[in-house]
Parts: structure tokens; sequence; C-alpha cells
């Protein structure tokens, strides 16, 4: 049997917890549309951000690793790939619309520049002396709202406005949008948050451990990963005691989110959707021990793995690459290609010349760098 638009959002009005948000009852685009007979608001969401050229764009660009280091370490695409399925199976647990969760967890780093957050860090610096900051989060929907096309006419990709709503309210300890100060995000929107946070301290574990920055005497003491090796049997091969490892810090992560979230929720006295979004507090959290438990692996992998010499080196690298290539174009404008100097949407030079570096892959980035300098 073929299901419709309409038998879907039925279905999702019949089974989903009250709390969540229901493509029925989506606050809609900017610019309307027919959504047409067979997906809902936010599968037609999800379906353009992953073929949109941004999110095209992020499997070359740094997670922590620049792409030629190595080829098995995680890129923004994969990140992203990976923050999407945490994100699914959370709304799944939690009764909570899966499309909505999936489509900004796919969409949360599309305005990440080249370069990693050493990237971000330098671009920040740079708008600084404009009297303005660099957000990823700002910037991912700057891309889906004005620099993606889809149609000739209206700007941006015309997505929902929960789709929106969450890209800019998405926090992580590297980002601190505004619109914070506002209202709480839906709780969909919440738990992308924390699948983002999830995913890079269990992945950057991982790839800090193959490349052999760390080692697992480095973080066996820390209570995260004590708790995962303390779960596994301990005569496995150490080929696979370390994916075995990761794979339990996740779990435990996640399920101490799922418990929590639901506890939350009833001791907020959180029924609806819109009582989520007037909530003081977030309703999405880890408990006060697992929070503790990932602060301290936060900070470990500050001082031992991002600011270790084998990640500096590249981030200097990326950091010198973007300053360049700012100050050329600022300095000769008629160097960014004709399409970006023709467009229509700012015409404050450094806003374009923003987008543009914002927008390249690293390898892309360094090749222009080494032709322009």
């Amino acid at each position: 049997m073929l299901l419709s638009r309409t038998q879907i959002e039925e279905r999702e009005k019949a089974t989903l917890a009250s709390y969540a948000v229901l493509s029925s009852v989506s606050e809609g685009r900017e610019y309307p549309e027919d959504e047409g007979a067979k997906r809902t608001c936010f599968q037609r969401d999800r379906d353009r951000v992953i073929h949109s050229k941004a999110f095209r764009r992020l499997k070359g660009k740094t997670q922590v690793f620049v792409a030629h280091y190595g080829d098995h370490y995680r890129s923004r695409l994969t990140h992203s790939m990976e923050v999407a399925q945490i994100s699914r199976d959370l709304a799944r647990t939690l009764n909570l619309n899966e499309d909505l969760a999936e489509t900004i967890a796919l969409a949360h780093d599309l305005g990440h520049t080249p370069f990693g957050h050493a990237g971000q860090d330098t671009m920040s610096e740079l708008m600084k002396e404009f009297g303005q900051g660099f957000e990823h989060n700002e910037q991912s929907r700057r891309v889906v709202e004005l620099l993606e096309t889809k149609k000739p006419n209206y700007p941006g990709l015309n997505l929902t406005f929960e789709v929106r709503d969450g890209l800019i309210k998405h926090r992580t300890p590297f980002d601190h949008p505004k619109a914070l100060d506002v209202k709480m995000p839906s709780l969909e929107a919440q738990i992308v948050n924390i699948a983002d946070e999830i995913a890079y301290l269990c992945h950057d574990v991982d790839d800090g451990l193959r490349a052999g920055i760390l080692e697992l005497a480095d973080i066996e003491h820390l209570s995260i990963c004590k708790k995962a090796l303390d779960s596994i049997d301990g005569s496995i091969d150490r080929d696979f005691l370390i994916p075995a490892m990761i794979s339990r810090m996740m779990r435990l992560l996640i399920s101490d989110l799922e418990n929590q979230a639901n506890d939350n929720l009833e001791a907020f006295g959180i029924i609806t959707a819109k009582q989520v979004v007037d909530s003081a507090k977030p309703a999405a959290s880890f408990s006060e021990p697992i929070r503790e438990d990932a602060a301290k692996l936060k900070a470990f992998l500050y001082d031992y793995f991002y600011r270790s010499v084998g990640v500096a080196e590249y981030n200097m690298k990326g950091q010198e690459v973007i300053r360049t290539l700012f100050s050329c174009f600022m300095r000769d404008f008629k160097l960014l290609p004709e399409a970006i100097r023709l467009n229509p949407h700012d015409s404050e030079s450094h806003i374009l010349v923003k987008d543009y570096i914002a927008g390249m892959t690293d390898q892309f980035a360094l090749d222009l760098y080494n032709k322009l300098r």
C-alpha cells in the first residue's frame, strides 16, 4: 500500500508524543509552495539538504584532521552523518519527529569553514574588524536561506521554519548563537545539539587513538572511558578493544540522555511542543554524573588532542590560508569569481568574501592559496 503525505501526517498525530513537532502543524516556509502528495514538509527539507552543493562539499572539510592526513579519519560530512544517525535513533526512542531531527542534524554544519574549528575561529577574528563575528550555525542558516539556490523565484532552499530555527539555535561548546536568548528550540533540535556532542567526543577519541596522538593508557583513567572498558570482556583482542570501547561510550551517553530527557519532561510537566520551547531549561540533557564525565573527557581532548603538535600544525596552516585568502580578496575584489562579485544579496564586500571562503573545501582553499600568495 502506498502512503500519501496526508496519511503519514495522520500517523504522526496518532503515534508521536504530544510534545513532538508534527509535520502537519509546521509554521511553513517563507515562500509558500505546494507540499506535494507523497512527502511531508520535513522529508522534503531533508532531501533538499542532501542534494545541496553545500552538503556535498562537507566531504572535503576538516573535522579535526585535514583530508590528506589519512583515509579513515572523520570529515565534516561523515561527522554530520553520524550526528544524523544518533539524532534519528534518539528521536525514535523518545517518540519525536525523526525526519525533523535528521534534517537539522544533516544541515547543522553546512556553514562550517574549511579547516575545522581553527578555521571558524580565524574567520571570527577577521570579521571582528568589521564589528561582526562568525558562528558556523548562523552561517548554516544563511546557506539554506540565501546562498544555495533551488528555484529562480526565491533565494535559498526555502526550508521550513522548524528546521531553520533548529539550525540557528544549535549550540555546542564551539557555538554560541544569539538566538538562544529568545526561546528554547524544539526537543528535536535539542537532541541534535547533544547528539553532536556525543558524536564528536567519541569519534575524536577514536581518531586520536588511530593517529597515535592518544594512547589507550592516556584515557583509560577517564571515568567515561573506564566505565566503557569495564563493561568489555577483558580477553578481547586489542584490535577490537578500541572499537568496542567507542561503541560502549556512545551507548552510555545515548542511554543516559534518553533516560534523563524522559525524566526532565515529567519533572518539568511538559505535555506540548509549545511547553518545550517556553521552558526555562532544555528538556534534553545528560544526568549530572554523566555531564561531569563528558566535561572531563572534553577537557582532556582540548589539552592533549586538539592542542597537540600533530593537530596544531594543520590548524596553523589552515589559519594562515584563510587569513591570506581574506586579505587577497579584500585587497583586490576582482579576484573573486564574477558570480560572487555580482551577488545581489549583500553590498558589503567583506560579507561576500566571508561567504565565499566559508564555502570552500580544505583542498580548494589550499590550491587557491598556493595560486594567489
